[in-house]
């Protein structure tokens, strides 16, 4: 586990796009292309106008591939659309293609696009495991990340997929990757920052005896791959080492 602690928000999304590039043009020299997966809410937001402006030109755009870690159960012309934030910040400023982004269809009922999803993820990777090059992801308050809401169903799920999940504290479904999706990442960032997530941080991070059904983030330990911890100060107040 790497992690990075930033004074200020503006240095963190700084090296984050950084990395992002760096390994987005390792990935395409390496295989040809960039599996890119995307968290929602509105942390993110910053850094993807960042890579649409400041970075552009720093990464063959052409050959990255976008997908959703999770997806609220609305219809996608809704603003909490996890999907319509990127196509505002992202994927439309710099020009990506239908065929390179794969949006969950909340047209559908949950259990049926979370079906949908996982055909479509495996029909891009044409029969090979499913690893994305990199997986982006936030962590709220809870401790929870992509749609892995403590006491929910689908934290026990074994299986490499998207799933739906009914968040009762929400009273709504999502879909979300599964932890075994997740875990098969060349590399996972999370993006975490504010004083209001320190308490979940410290938890994830530092807790001896893991309790995932608490603490979900605590699910995320790729097989094979690297996870890097972007945060700041606030957010890493309350970690001892």
């Amino acid at each position: 586990m790497n992690l990075l602690i930033y004074k200020t928000q503006a240095e963190l999304l700084k090296d984050l796009a950084d990395y992002i590039v760096t390994l987005a043009n390792q990935s395409i020299a390496d295989r040809g292309r960039f599996n890119f997966v995307l968290t929602g809410g509105n942390s993110p937001k910053a850094l993807y106008e960042s890579l649409a402006t400041t970075y552009k030109d720093q990464i063959d755009w052409n050959k990255v591939y976008f997908f959703f870690g999770d997806e609220r159960n609305v219809l996608p012309d809704h603003e909490s659309y996890n999907g319509l934030m990127a196509k505002r910040s992202i994927l439309d400023p710099l020009g990506i293609t239908e065929d390179h982004i794969f949006y969950v269809n909340t047209a559908l009922a949950p259990e049926k696009a979370a079906i949908e999803y996982t055909k479509s993820i495996a029909d891009h990777f044409k029969g090979t495991d499913l690893v994305f090059d990199l997986i982006l992801l936030g962590m709220g308050d809870d401790a929870h990340t992509a749609s892995l809401f403590p006491g929910t169903t689908i934290l026990k799920s074994k299986e490499v997929e998207a799933d739906s999940v009914f968040v009762e504290k929400l009273s709504t479904y999502r879909i979300s990757f599964t932890a075994p999706l997740i875990n098969k990442a060349r590399n996972v960032a999370f993006l975490v920052f504010g004083e209001s997530k320190a308490n979940a941080v410290k938890h994830v991070i530092e807790d001896q005896e893991k309790n995932t059904d608490l603490y979900p983030t605590q699910l995320i330990v790729p097989i094979d791959g690297s996870v890097t911890w972007f945060l700041d100060k606030a957010a890493a107040e309350l970690l001892e080492s």
